[in-house]
């Protein structure tokens, strides 16, 4: 079975890999612009010899050809011929002077320089096999006035090699002590990355439903892991509050059909412990079936805020004037109004347009309405408004009822959640009808606002987006 090597020893050695790569390049390339230097450094003093043994030629006149070793008059001797070899040769390569260094020797002239030397050439050769050490050999030629010659200069190799040779170990050692210290760096640094990593992966194993609480390890620091660790923390808040959004509704929406449920049982029961009549029994079924009424509108309701919450509930969307709508939903609820003598007013309503869903907002306004009916008096009176609110359209219900407590107004348009005037008057509902209707507002861009009036009563305004005038 294969050895795994998991991610942190991947990423060491991948780093190492990298570093290896760039300190093999860079010290290549260092070694190579050294050579260069060297050879050329040696190439120009090669150059600059033969050039001064040639304006040595040429002042000589007609004096003998010779090789100038050491320096005229009472001067020291020439510390730059010391190690050089001097030839000097005619066209025909055949030697006419050498400088004493050379011994019997001859520096090589082969039918190719000669070639090269006739053709005005200046010709630099690196000799391997000449003598003990390899030799740079530079032939120049020379128009004298007699004829023409050929003077060559030679230098040993061997310092050169020498000084790439030091240079050579110095990259390596220079090399491997980078490679050791940034990599010994990049794993200590790799290390303490990956153990704030395993904390949080720990962290992370440890938090479930139990304890979703608990969060996430902070590094102390503001580089990828700290955002890394505030974004799952903020995620983890979302989660939380979304089971305890979804605990809460749980045992809300329990609550809500046990009690329907549990006065079925009881007046079933209370029906067949004795034998009754056939308008007795007629009495219960009805009694019964308004109880069943109750319950299927409860269930419609949470089935419609579980869509809503999946994303499930798509309407298309129209333009759709406001002041025709809300005129329909007013003559929908009259009749409701009617019976319980509320009297319903519209304001003069200006002409506004929306790309809404049309049969979604009316089921906003219809909730509105019938909340402001419900908790109004009889006698009392309900009005009905549309204005312009910058770039929003708002359509305002107001009540004459006793309003809202003040810090009931945030919680209004929790789920299942009935102010205390609602559950003191046995107003009937569920609670879920404005919490059904901002979440409508809200996937269309809007929201429901609620506030008391000055002189008594309450106000719910619904805002949303006016339609923009390259819509029409």
């Amino acid at each position: 079975m294969k050895a795994r090597i998991n991610f942190r020893m991947k990423l060491v050695l991948t780093h190492l890999a990298v570093i290896l790569v760039i300190l093999a390049f860079t010290a290549f390339g260092a070694y190579w612009m050294l050579s260069k230097a060297i050879h050329d450094q040696l190439d120009a003093a090669l150059l600059a010899l033969a050039e001064t043994e040639a304006a040595m030629l040429d002042a000589s006149g007609q004096q003998p050809i010779r090789i100038h070793e050491t320096s005229p008059g009472l001067a020291p001797p020439s510390l730059v011929r010391l190690d050089r070899l001097l030839q000097i040769v005619n066209t025909e390569g055949t030697v006419l002077a050498r400088s004493a260094n050379l011994g019997a020797s001859r520096l090589p002239t082969t039918p190719a320089l000669l070639a090269r030397l006739a053709a005005g050439e200046t010709v630099f050769e690196t000799l391997r096999t000449f003598g003990e050490e390899p030799i740079r050999m530079i032939s120049m030629p020379v128009i004298s006035s007699e004829k023409p010659l050929t003077i060559q200069v030679a230098g040993s190799l061997d310092d050169v090699r020498n000084v790439l040779d030091s240079a050579s170990l110095l990259f390596i050692v220079m090399a491997l002590g980078l490679l050791v210290a940034v990599g010994t760096v990049g794993a200590s640094l790799t290390r303490k990355v990956f153990q704030a990593i395993d904390n949080i992966v720990k962290q992370a194993r440890h938090i479930g439903e139990a304890n979703l609480s608990e969060r996430l390890p902070h590094p102390g620091t503001h580089d990828d892991i700290g955002r890394l660790v505030d974004t799952l923390n903020e995620m983890l808040n979302r989660i939380e509050q979304s089971l305890e959004v979804q605990r809460r509704f749980t045992a809300d929406a329990s609550h809500e059909l046990r009690s329907p449920l549990s006065r079925l049982r009881t007046e079933l029961e209370v029906t067949l412990r004795r034998p009754r009549d056939v308008a007795e029994y007629i009495e219960t079924v009805r009694s019964c079936l308004e109880e069943v009424d109750r319950l299927t509108l409860l269930v419609e309701a949470l089935l419609v805020l579980a869509r809503l919450d999946a994303g499930q509930e798509q309407y298309p969307v129209e333009t759709v004037f406001l002041n025709i709508l809300v005129e329909e939903v007013v003559d929908r609820m009259q009749p409701v109004a009617d019976a319980r003598q509320v009297w319903i007013t519209a304001k003069p309503l200006p002409p506004l347009t929306a790309s809404i869903a049309r049969s979604t907002v009316s089921v906003v306004l219809t909730n509105l309405l019938d909340n402001a009916v419900k908790f109004s008096p009889p006698g009392g009176c309900v009005t009905i408004r549309i204005a312009i609110d910058g770039p929003e359209a708002v359509i305002s219900v107001s009540d004459s009822g006793p309003g809202m407590q003040l810090d009931e107004i945030p919680q209004l348009f929790e789920r299942f959640y009935r102010g205390a005037v609602a559950r003191t008057n046995t107003v009937p509902g569920s609670g879920l009808g404005l919490a059904i209707s901002q979440a409508i507002m809200r996937r269309h861009g809007g929201r429901i606002e609620a506030a008391n009036l000055p002189d008594g009563g309450a106000v719910f305004s619904a805002r949303m987006p006016l339609q923009k005038q390259s819509d029409y």
